[in-house]
C-alpha cells in the first residue's frame, strides 16, 4: 500500500507539470528540458492546455494563420519556438513581447508582411531568427538593436527591396545572414549594403543570388557589385555673393550664400537657419523662376540653384547659417556664423570681442569671392553695411551700392 501511495503523490506532483494538449505529445529530454511536439497535427492555431515548464514547443507545418497576445501566455519558460512551414499572416503587437527567455524562433515559410518589430526588444538572449520565405517588403533600421546574442539571420526569399543603413548594426555575435532572393532596387540606397559585406566577417550565404531586380541597368548584377560611380557621397561648398544674377534687388542689406553641391545621385540641398529667436529649417526652393516666393511668410528666399537671400538683414538675423547636401549615399553640411557689424570698420568690431581673430587687412571680397577652404567647422562672418556716402568715396569699388560689405573673420571658403 505504501508503494502505490508514493506513486500516486508523484504522479499527483508531476501531473501538472507533464500537462500535454490531446493534439501534442510531451517528454522530458536528457537536459531536462520539456518537449511539446505538436507538428503536423492540421492545427489552425496554438493548443491551449500547454505546461508552463514547456521549454521547447514545436509547432511546424500546422494550418495556423494568426498569432495574439495569448498564444502563447502559457509557455513563459519556451526557449525554442518553431513555426515554419504555418500559414501566419497577422502577428498581433504583444505576442513574443514577453518571451524574454526565447533563444531560437523560426517563423519561415509562411504569409507575414507585417511584424511586431517591437517585440524583439525584450529577446536579448535570442540566437537564431528565421524569417525567410515569408511577404517582408520592408523592416525598420532598428529592428534587431536588442539582439546583442543574435547568431544567425535568415531575411533570404521575402520581397526587400532595401534595407536602412546600419540594419545590421549592434549585433556583435552575428556571424551568419542570409538575404538572397529579394527584389532589390540598387539604387544608392543600398550602396551601403555593398561597402558593409566588403568589411564584414560575416558570412553571407549565397551572396552570389544577392542580385538586382531594378534598375534596368544593373538588373541581374548582385549587390555587391554596384559600381562605385554609380554612388558618391556629398560635398558642399559654401561661398559669398555679394548680389544676385536674374532676381530682384531689394532696399537696404542683403546677405547673399550660396551652396555648390555635387555627388551621384545629384544631392537635395536644405538650409537650416539658428537664430536668437527662430530656429528654421528649409528643405527645396521656395522662389520660383519667375521670382514668385511660393511661400510668403519666408522672409529667407531659396533658389534652386542653391542661393539663400535675406533682405534688409538686420541683428535679429544673425545666427548659424547651416547648408547640407543629401543623397542616399550620406549627408554633408557646412555651417557659418553671420553676425552684423556696427561701426564702419567691421574688423575692428571682431578684434575687440575676440582678440584672437584674425582678418584680411580689412579687404572686402566681392561677388564671386570664395571662402578659404584650409579651415574646417563653422566659420564667423561679419556683414558690414556701409555708409551711402563712403561708398560714393569708394569710386565705385563696391557694386550695387545698396549692399554691404562681407569681411571674413576665420577664413574664406567653407567646403566639406
Amino acid at each position: 500500500m505504501r508503494p502505490l501511495l508514493c506513486c500516486l503523490g508523484l504522479a499527483a506532483l508531476l501531473g501538472p507539470c507533464l500537462a500535454c494538449p490531446s493534439t501534442c505529445s510531451c517528454s522530458t529530454k536528457k537536459n531536462g528540458r520539456l518537449l511539446a511536439e505538436c507538428a503536423y497535427k492540421d492545427l489552425q492555431e496554438v493548443p491551449e492546455g500547454l505546461s508552463s515548464n514547456v521549454t521547447i514547443l514545436t509547432l511546424s507545418a500546422n494550418r495556423i494563420g494568426w498569432l495574439g497576445q495569448g498564444s502563447f501566455a502559457e509557455v513563459p519558460e519556451v526557449q525554442s519556438l518553431w513555426l515554419g512551414y504555418n500559414q501566419i499572416g497577422v502577428v498581433e503587437p504583444g505576442t513574443f513581447a514577453l518571451l524574454v527567455h526565447l533563444k531560437n524562433l523560426d517563423l519561415s515559410h509562411n504569409k507575414i508582411a507585417d511584424f511586431p518589430w517591437q517585440d524583439l526588444g525584450n529577446l536579448s538572449g535570442l540566437q537564431i531568427l528565421k524569417m525567410n520565405n515569408n511577404r517582408l517588403a520592408g523592416l525598420p533600421r532598428d529592428a534587431f538593436r536588442s539582439l546583442k546574442d543574435l547568431r544567425s539571420l535568415w531575411l533570404n526569399d521575402n520581397e526587400l527591396t532595401t534595407l536602412a543603413e546600419g540594419t545590421f548594426d549592434n549585433l556583435p555575435s552575428l556571424s551568419q545572414l542570409q538575404i538572397f532572393n529579394n527584389p532589390f532596387n540598387c539604387s544608392c540606397k543600398v550602396f551601403w549594403l555593398k561597402k558593409w559585406t566588403e568589411n564584414t566577417s560575416v558570412s553571407i550565404t549565397k551572396g552570389g543570388s544577392t542580385l538586382c531586380v531594378a534598375p534596368s541597368r544593373l538588373k541581374g548584377r548582385a549587390v555587391t557589385d554596384i559600381p562605385d560611380h554609380h554612388c558618391v557621397a556629398p560635398s558642399v561648398q559654401l561661398t559669398y555673393l555679394s548680389n544676385l544674377d536674374n532676381t530682384v534687388m531689394y532696399d537696404g542689406l542683403t546677405l547673399t550664400l550660396h551652396c555648390s553641391v555635387a555627388g551621384s545621385p545629384p544631392p537635395e540641398i536644405r538650409w537650416k537657419i539658428q537664430t536668437s529667436s527662430r530656429h528654421v529649417e528649409i528643405s527645396g526652393p521656395n522662389v520660383a523662376r519667375d521670382g514668385n516666393v511660393k511661400q510668403s511668410q519666408e522672409r529667407f528666399l531659396i533658389f534652386k540653384n542653391g542661393t539663400m537671400a535675406i533682405p534688409n538683414f538686420s541683428k535679429e538675423d544673425e545666427g548659424i547659417y547651416t547648408c547640407l547636401a543629401v543623397n542616399d549615399v550620406g549627408m554633408r553640411d557646412v555651417s557659418v556664423n553671420v553676425a552684423l557689424a556696427g561701426s564702419e570698420n567691421p574688423a575692428e568690431d571682431l578684434l575687440r570681442d575676440d582678440p584672437q581673430a584674425s582678418h584680411l587687412g580689412g579687404r572686402s571680397c566681392y561677388k564671386g569671392d570664395e571662402m578659404d577652404p584650409s579651415g574646417a567647422g563653422e566659420k564667423l562672418v561679419i556683414v558690414y553695411h556701409m555708409p551711402r556716402e563712403s561708398k560714393s568715396r569708394a569710386g565705385g569699388a563696391v557694386p550695387q551700392v545698396h549692399l554691404g560689405t562681407l569681411l571674413l573673420a576665420l577664413g574664406i571658403m567653407l567646403c566639406c
